[in-house]
């Protein structure tokens, strides 16, 4: 029997996206569609602003109808279109939808309530009720609320299984009881289900109500059982871990591929690397840096806050660049803190650092491509994608770890001349494990017979979503 499933989510690759989120959901529908073409497998998702004139050509009209929200009578559209065997849907409201940003809005508790309440609201209009309702992280939180609590009753809807992911426990999605019904259009009865720590916490609630939780790594999954990782969550994820369980996160092998991306000064593969060293070459005549061909540079590529480990690289980075006269490459918003500091160290070291405050993705692929060695040493890090793409191509990863860190790179050693693991790693959050491995990884570089082992070893890892599909599959198949 051909089963199907609705992915719920704020953000959708190639579409409108910001971070790590938008990359799975563009991504892991595709590979479960390719790998098993008796599923059914849609996308749904707010219509932003940031959806380009080239996808909205493309798009047909599936519904209009009226949205019931709390007090409110709101019209809602959907949209979709079709994408290498998955079909998208798109929530059209302009007045909560058509903002210059996808979040961070005064209003996102009740945007994303909508949001929430028309893909419930939208199945009889598009007469697709899914086997499987797949929200991911609080935006979506509502939908896995809103299906028990308030659709349960209906027999079109009783049969709906429930899946919520956590990509990021830090935000939870928390607001003031004052708008419980407001807003959220919730009963008191149903207060206690979102109820946390003195306010709704949509997070909690999706819990509360899921057949099943996921996270985006194994290691992630043990992690926020404790209080260090949970953000105040663990009493909530322990009461329900029979049901909690990790997947580790995959990245897209089409999007993300040396051999072929467009955006490359040349293109190289693990069988045939040159191309790196003019990829190398191309960014640093376009940073100003100069091309020695036997100086690694090291690259990090992320949002510059605290909790990404950038308080480690502030402390050990000068040593580095010091030590083994290495160039530095930062591409990253964030922080006035970092952002200050990775811009007077460009003044400090003017022929070995750049600070590149700003987010660009093509840019990034290049940074990627020229890079000798990717750090990250995060505090925390669910999943992380940016080790699995510096992998893909060809950067030595140096990480802490931690969560999807320590689940996807594994420490470099030798037995007997055969070359273990994929990077470098270091347990403690500590500013000199870091520069040690560090340094560790640039000494591998600079032995040149072993650095093409090395090399193709890394980029033949798989981060693909061939395992991770086959394991959502198997954990759809028990729930349907």
């Amino acid at each position: 029997m051909k089963k199907s499933i609705l992915f719920v989510g704020a953000e959708v690759m190639p579409f409108a996206a910001t971070g790590g989120l938008g990359d799975v959901l563009g991504s892991l529908p595709t590979a479960l569609a390719a790998a098993d073409r008796e599923l059914d497998v849609r996308v749904v998702m707010p219509l932003y602003s940031a959806v380009g004139e080239k996808f909205r050509s493309e798009m047909k009209t599936e519904a209009v109808f009226t949205v019931g929200l709390a007090w409110r009578q709101l019209y809602c559209g959907v949209l979709s279109l079709e994408k290498a065997g998955v079909k998208y849907y798109f929530i059209d409201n302009e007045y909560y939808f058509a903002r210059d940003t996808l979040y961070g809005q005064y209003d996102d508790g009740e945007r994303y309530a909508f949001f929430c309440s028309a893909v419930l609201q939208m199945m009889p209009q598009v007469n697709f009720f899914p086997d499987i309702l797949h929200a991911h992280d609080w935006q979506a939180a509502m939908t896995v609320v809103y299906l028990r609590q308030q659709y349960s009753a209906d027999p079109r809807y009783a049969a709906i299984r429930r899946v919520f992911t956590i990509h990021n426990i830090e935000y939870q999605g928390q607001y003031d009881f004052y708008i419980l019904g407001d807003v959220f259009s919730l009963d008191n009865k149903d207060k206690e289900t979102v109820a946390y720590d003195g306010c709704i916490n949509l997070m909690k609630g999706a819990i509360e109500c899921a057949d099943l939780v996921t996270t985006v790594s194994p290691r992630y999954a043990d992690e926020i059982m404790s209080p260090e990782y949970s953000h105040g969550l663990y009493h909530v994820l322990r009461r329900h871990a029979g049901k909690v369980c990790g997947i580790l996160n995959g990245i897209d092998y089409v999007y993300y591929d040396p051999e072929t991306d467009p955006v490359l000064a040349k293109n190289y593969s693990a069988s045939s690397i040159t191309g790196k060293r003019e990829c190398r070459s191309s960014l640093r005549r376009d940073l100003n840096l100069p091309d020695d061909p036997g100086t690694p540079l090291i690259a990090v590529i992320s949002r510059l806050a605290s909790h990404k480990g950038l308080d480690l690289v502030e402390a050990s980075l000068r040593g580095i660049l010091w030590d083994t006269g290495a160039q530095f490459v930062v591409l990253g918003k964030g922080e006035a803190r970092y952002e200050n500091f990775f811009r007077g160290l460009e003044h400090e070291f003017p022929d070995q650092v750049r600070a590149l405050i700003t987010y660009d993705r093509d840019l990034s692929k290049r940074i990627y491509a020229a890079a000798d060695i990717f750090v990250m040493p995060s505090k925390s890090e669910p999943c992380g994608l940016s080790q699995m793409i510096a992998s893909r191509y060809g950067a030595i990863p140096v990480v802490r770890e931690t969560g999807g860190l320590a689940d996807s790179i594994h420490g470099y050693w030798e037995n007997d001349g055969k070359m273990m693991g994929n990077g470098f790693t270091f347990a403690n959050y500590d500013s000199g494990e870091l520069y040690e491995r560090t340094c560790a990884a640039v000494g591998l570089w600079r032995d040149t017979r072993r650095r093409p082992r090395f090399i193709k070893k890394i980029m033949q890892t798989d981060f693909s979503w061939n395992s991770s599909a086959k394991q959502y599959i198997a954990l759809y198949e028990r729930l349907a």
